[in-house]
C-alpha cells in the first residue's frame, strides 16, 4: 500500500507483542537508495522509559495491523533496551552497525539489493543483551569522535528536516518538499510530493524520486534533473 509520510504514517502507534509503544514522529530516509531504513518512534512512559527509539523495517509484522497501528515483532523489553535513537545524531554508520547487531539485522548495505541480501526488510535473531552505556569519558569521546566521521558514511536524513527544501529543476526553482509516498511493502519512497504555489496554479504535484539529482544538505535545496517544463506534466497529488 501506498502511503503518504506526514499526512498518513505519522502518528500511527507501534505495537509491540506485550503492549503500545509509542507514536511515529519521523521517518530516517536513505537518499541513495531512497527507501526508509527506520521509523522514530516517540515511546510512551508506560515502561518504555519515554524517549525516542528507531525501529526498522525488519521489525514489522505484514500479518498483522491496521490503518492506525503497525504490529511489530518485538517485546517492549527488547525495545526499551535498544540503542537510543538521540545518542549520535545525525545517525551514523556506528549507531546503525550498534542497532543491528542489537536487533539479529543483517546490514542492509552489505548486499546488492534495497535491504542487502533480500529486495524487503529481514529480521534475525534478537540479542539479549543490553547494549552497552557506561563507557569511561574518554572511551565516549572516542567513540563520538568516530562516529561523526562514519557519519560521513551515512545517506540518512530526518524526511521532517527534508520536508520544506527548496526544490530546482535544471533551468530554475521549482517550488519545495511537502512530503514522500511509501510504499510499505518495502519502504521504497517512490514519489515526492512538492508544493508549486509559487510559480504554478496546481497546488501539489508528485514526482518520481528518479527525477531527484541530488539532495544538497549545505544548501537546503533537492536538485532535480529535469527541467520545469518536465516538472509541470507531472501528476497532480
Amino acid at each position: 500500500m501506498l502511503l503518504r509520510a506526514k499526512g498518513e504514517l505519522f502518528d500511527r502507534h507501534l505495537v509491540a507483542t506485550d503492549g503500545r509503544i509509542g507514536a511515529v514522529r519521523d521517518v530516517y530516509l536513505d537518499d541513495a537508495r531512497w527507501v526508509v531504513r527506520y521509523l522514530e518512534v516517540e515511546a510512551g512512559d508506560e515502561g518504555i522509559g519515554g524517549r525516542k527509539v528507531l525501529i526498522s523495517p525488519s521489525s514489522i509484522r505484514r500479518d498483522a495491523g491496521s490503518e492506525r497501528e503497525i504490529a511489530l515483532a518485538l517485546t517492549r523489553e527488547q525495545v526499551r533496551n535498544s540503542p537510543g535513537a538521540d545518542q549520535d545524531m545525525p545517525v551514523s554508520r556506528q549507531f546503525e552497525e550498534a542497532h543491528a547487531n542489537y536487533y539479529g539485522y543483517p546490514f542492509y548495505w552489505d548486499g546488492p539489493y534495497l535491504w542487502g541480501a533480500s529486495q524487503h526488510p529481514i529480521s534475525g535473531e534478537p540479542s539479549v543483551t543490553t547494549p552497552p552505556g557506561g563507557a569511561a569519558p574518554g572511551e565516549r569521546v572516542r567513540e563520538l569522535k568516530e562516529a561523526e566521521q562514519r557519519a560521513r558514511e551515512s545517506h540518512l536524513r530526518s524526511s521532517e528536516e527534508v520536508i520544506g527544501y527548496r526544490l530546482v529543476a535544471t533551468d530554475g526553482p521549482a517550488g519545495h518538499i511537502e512530503d514522500f509516498v511509501i510504499d510499505d511493502s518495502d519502504w521504497r519512497i517512490t514519489d515526492i510530493v512538492i508544493d508549486t504555489r509559487t510559480w504554478l496554479p496546481s497546488d501539489h504535484l508528485q514526482l518520481p524520486t528518479s527525477a531527484v539529482a541530488k539532495v544538497d544538505w549545505a544548501t537546503r535545496e533537492v536538485r532535480l534533473n529535469i527541467a520545469r517544463a518536465e516538472v509541470e506534466k507531472a501528476s497532480k497529488a
